[in-house]
């Protein structure tokens, strides 16, 4: 029997694997870390909450999950500032190679987190086994009841179980941003990426190799308070709202860092991703306000 976990696992993180060998997301797909920097200005609001709600430690972290190169912790430790930038200290892991980055530090385990832990599309990246149907997998059973005869699923386990080690790590906060599905919308969608193209899944390591990620079952497996909402949502709950104002050059950069926070909020696109946002210690009602769960659009492509 063919072992996929195994097979994906090696292809993306074994010898000559494609993250294994220092593949960067940023030369292969678009994501909203790429955007601009509006995206860290909401990871340093959120963290600013998290920081007043641990009542100000005297050192608070920023852990970057899956950090790629490293574009999210470099933005967030270039623009903080204040009593915040001062105590801030800013953590990347990532399994390949290190990028040189002022003031930003590189491990290849999760460590223990004071602050807020982010896991930006680091869980579409994590293997999983993959089934066909009909299957008696409890995961299967209990997150993708409506898998017919013939047609196949990732088994989610291993990202749950990645996902509560990681949350276990943090007081504070921690946050998954990912595309994905829901228990009512299960659909097999593992698949390739390389130079920007959706490709056929090899597992020579020459692409890139994804799959939409079971968040309700990830927020199960990690329990305690949380939320799972659109970004959507939360980046306007975070003050991106992109209004344009100003009169000449400052009407121009108003009207570029709109389009950017457009990009980042279209439904459609990546204002579709879910924010799972667990309360570590603080109240989730500290960090974002009541906001309208997260509905996924199943026939869109993981990336843009």
């Amino acid at each position: 029997m063919f072992d996929w976990e195994a097979a994906w696992h090696a292809a993306l993180y074994g010898p000559g694997g494609f993250f294994a060998r220092g593949e960067k997301p940023s030369s292969h797909f678009r994501t909203s870390v790429l955007v601009g920097t509006e995206l860290a200005e909401a990871m340093l609001a959120l963290l600013s909450r998290v920081d007043a709600a641990l009542g100000f430690p005297p050192v608070v972290d920023f852990v970057d999950v899956g950090a790629g190169g490293g574009e999210l912790a470099s933005a967030v430790r270039s623009l903080a500032s204040g009593p915040l930038g001062e105590r801030l200290r800013v953590t990347a892991v990532e399994v390949g190679p290190p990028v040189e980055l002022a003031g930003v530090r590189w491990v290849r385990e999760i460590p223990s987190c004071t602050g807020l832990l982010v896991g930006h599309e680091w869980l579409d990246a994590i293997p999983c086994p993959v089934v066909t149907g009909p299957s008696s997998d409890p995961w299967i059973t209990r997150w993708w009841p409506s898998l017919r005869d013939g047609e196949q699923a990732e088994v989610g386990a291993p990202r749950d179980a990645a996902w509560a080690a990681a949350v276990a790590s943090v007081r504070g906060a921690a946050l998954a941003v990912d595309y994905g599905h829901l228990v009512s919308s299960r659909h097999f969608s593992l698949t390739g990426y390389r130079a920007g193209r959706q490709v056929p899944v090899v597992f020579d390591g020459s692409c890139d190799i994804t799959a939409h990620v079971a968040l309700d079952a990830c927020a199960a497996a990690a329990g305690g308070e949380h939320v799972l909402v659109s970004q959507r949502d939360a980046l306007a709950a975070l003050g991106l709202s992109g209004s344009v104002s100003g009169s000449g050059w400052d009407w121009l950069e108003s009207a570029s860092r709109a389009g950017r926070i457009a990009e980042l909020r279209d439904p459609s696109g990546l204002g579709g991703f879910g924010w799972l946002l667990h309360g570590c210690g603080v109240a989730v009602a500290d960090l974002l306000p009541p906001l309208p769960p997260w509905r996924p659009n199943p026939a869109r492509n993981p990336f843009p």
